[in-house]
């Protein structure tokens, strides 16, 4: 028997339009950050024509300062379970987590909800609801990944459990119901998790996670345009043959005009597209949402709109469920939020400077991506743009500047330029809790200015020098201004074996024989340059130099 219009569109248009945005959303988002970061590389070449600026005149003292001490440093000897932005940055990550878990569950027990109505029999079967909402809550293990996990071994530790949990429930079931097989378990987990775990794999990926989201949403919007014009022309004999008409007075065939309309309708909705996305950078810009909120977002309407799409062969009106169950995640997430405090401003949060060596690439956004996991739940981050980053970093704002042709807007264009950018800056957390990366773009003669103002700014420095050599003359006119300008107590060098470490120290040792007389560091009793010796994803070496970083920070008076 024919299955009824409206579930035939359920079940097999809406699938095909969100297969189809997804499958284009990964090419269009690497094609589209490719282009970004050549821009941002072209115009980081390029001068702001501006006069540069007098140098500061170093007060040579007459006596020589103290000897600089090059120790590679054990964090693991570092006790920072009394500081105070430590223990808030593990609260704030705590309460996070616990409020996406809770919104999690409520978006389980809605996606749930139906089944109860779909089940024959009496009385509610304890075991099918639990191994529903177990099914249902992959979303939220996968969002305790994202917010916690920095290594791989982390993210697996969170898999495990979760399966370990899926796992008893599952037990549980099949001891209850001796015709419940273990394959029909997993094979229901599978059609319910595996097609939107794989599209979610594929946008929400590193190379493409900071742009993925809204270029998901302009895809399905774009997308679904398409079809709808297509049904639109395609619902009667007349308006089919005034497209053939119309097509056939521009020299288009019945194949050039089948693909014309889809084009049009594409074009047309992209445009709606375009203001959605408008509308999403303008919400991040008022603080309504941080970029990881807005990740977690679209995975869970994602997750949402793929799991109640089968509902439509009980009734199209359950499909949208998924719907109903994403606005009360994000009743839940919000409400939770509020209740935990996550968004009230702490006067001591801290700023920290992020310097590195601009060729380390991939290597530089992993240490990124899961150190600012950390970081940004005690404070905010500095950092000037490079091309290593341009991609991973980007904010939605930015990119959308880049997308209507504005990208210059965002660069440093002179010393007032400057000063009115770093007044502009925010120190207060989004709803989430979770601080934001204010990032500098710069001109080939605004970036030395812009550093040794960030540098005098901000309460903490880590500096990457990976990969550091002979090569990297910006690396050592940074060395410098930071001995000159910062207190040590309160800058950490990462290295690792690809760092040229005696050449380091060679520099380290030069710079500090010519640091200025008014330094900081000269009043030190024993001064000393840290190096932590870290790998891309190694927890003990983050939460090292999160502790040191936190540790030197509040050697600085807070502002108040």
């Amino acid at each position: 028997m024919p299955q009824p219009t409206d579930t035939v569109v359920a079940t097999g248009m809406l699938p095909f339009l969100l297969l189809a945005s997804a499958a284009l959303t990964v090419p269009v988002a690497l094609a589209l950050l490719r282009l970004y970061r050549r821009a941002v590389v072209r115009a980081m070449a390029l001068q702001a024509g501006i006069a540069a600026a007098p140098a500061v005149p170093h007060t040579r003292a007459v006596a020589q300062p103290l000897p600089l001490d090059v120790e590679l440093f054990d964090a693991a000897a570092l006790d920072a379970a009394e500081l105070p932005q430590y223990r808030r940055a593990v609260s704030s990550l705590t309460r996070a987590t616990i409020v996406y878990v809770a919104a999690g569950f409520a978006y389980a027990i809605a996606l749930t909800s139906p089944w109860l109505v779909f089940m024959p029999g009496e009385g509610v079967p304890v075991s099918r609801i639990l191994w529903l909402m177990s099914c249902y809550l992959w979303p939220a293990a996968l969002a305790v990944g994202m917010l916690t996990a920095v290594s791989r071994g982390q993210r697996a530790l969170v898999a495990v459990a979760y399966f370990a949990m899926l796992f008893a429930v599952a037990l549980y079931g099949l001891a209850r119901n001796d015709e419940l097989s273990l394959g029909q378990l997993a094979t229901f987990w599978l059609l319910t998790n595996a097609p939107a775990t794989l599209l979610l794999v594929a946008f929400l990926h590193r190379r493409v996670r900071a742009v993925g989201p809204l270029v998901l949403a302009f895809m399905i919007t774009a997308v679904t345009g398409s079809q709808v014009l297509l049904s639109v022309v395609g619902a009667s004999d007349a308006t089919m043959r005034t497209a053939v008409v119309l097509g056939g007075k521009i020299g288009l065939g019945g194949h050039g005009v089948f693909w014309a309309v889809l084009l049009l309708g594409f074009v047309l909705f992209g445009i709606a597209g375009w203001w959605l996305l408008r509308l999403l950078g303008r919400w991040y810009e008022q603080r309504r949402m941080s970029d990881q909120g807005l990740t977690l977002d679209a995975m869970w309407l994602l997750f949402g709109v793929v799991q109640s799409i089968t509902f439509a062969f009980e009734g199209l009106l359950y499909v949208f469920t998924g719907l109903m169950g994403f606005v009360i995640y994000k009743l839940v997430a919000q409400g939770g939020f509020e209740l935990a405090g996550l968004a009230r401003a702490n006067a001591g949060s801290p700023t920290l400077l992020l310097l590195r060596v601009f060729a380390l690439g991939g290597r530089s956004e992993r240490l990124f991506d899961a150190f600012s996991k950390r970081w940004l739940r005690a404070g905010s981050i500095f950092m000037i743009a490079g091309p290593d980053l341009a991609a991973s970093t980007v904010e939605p704002h930015e990119f959308l500047d880049y997308m209507a042709g504005r990208l210059s807007r965002r660069f440093v264009s002179s010393g007032e330029d400057l000063e009115r950018r770093l007044h502009a800056v925010e120190r207060d957390p989004d709803p989430d809790g979770r601080y934001r990366v204010n990032e500098f773009f710069c001109y080939a003669d605004t970036w030395q200015q812009t550093m040794t103002k960030l540098a005098a700014r901000a309460d903490a420095v880590l500096m990457d020098l990976r990969s550091f050599s002979r090569s990297n003359q910006g690396c050592m006119f940074e060395l410098q201004q930071l001995l000159d300008s910062v207190s040590l107590d309160r800058v950490v060098f990462l290295i690792d074996d690809t760092t040229d470490r005696a050449f380091l120290e060679t520099v380290l040792h030069e710079s500090w024989q010519r640091v200025d007389a008014a330094s900081p560091n000269r009043s030190l009793a024993a001064p000393r340059a840290r190096l932590l010796r870290v790998s891309d994803e190694q927890p003990a070496g983050i939460t090292g130099a999160l502790k040191l970083l936190l540790a030197g920070s509040s050697v600085r008076p807070q502002p108040v």
